[in-house]
């Protein structure tokens, strides 16, 4: 028996505005949606892997997710460390650094963390 690694899932209450956080953010691209009545995922990629993002939107959903204490993230790993903590800096999203470990952490605007890390770091 083979398991194979495919998504990793965020529940987001504004759809377009999540896909567009991550497409700037993390240059993610929309590689996939499924549209219901009920609800709408859209599949995130970055060209390189075959991890994808998977982004839910409840139709009925207004209140925020309770995220707890943030004691979970995705991990991305850039090639220009310098060049994306600019941008993060830019976009105002940088929520955590650890300038010891050399990484640091975005939120997204649902507020679900994505850890940085520079290429080779780990």
């Amino acid at each position: 028996m083979n398991f194979k690694f495919l998504h990793s899932n965020i529940y987001v209450l504004d759809l377009e505005k999540a896909v567009d956080f991550y497409n700037k953010a993390l240059g993610l691209k929309e590689v996939d949606r499924l549209v219901t009545p009920d609800f709408t995922l859209v599949y995130m990629g970055d060209d390189e892997t075959t991890h994808q993002l998977e982004i839910s939107w409840l139709k009925d959903q207004k209140e925020a997710y309770n995220l707890g204490d943030n004691t979970f993230h995705i991990a991305f790993e850039v090639d220009d460390y310098e060049k994306a903590h600019e941008l993060h800096e830019k976009m105002g999203c940088i929520c955590y650094e650890n300038k010891e470990m050399g990484i640091y952490f975005i939120n997204d605007p649902d507020g679900n963390w994505m850890e940085v890390i520079p290429k080779g770091r780990f």
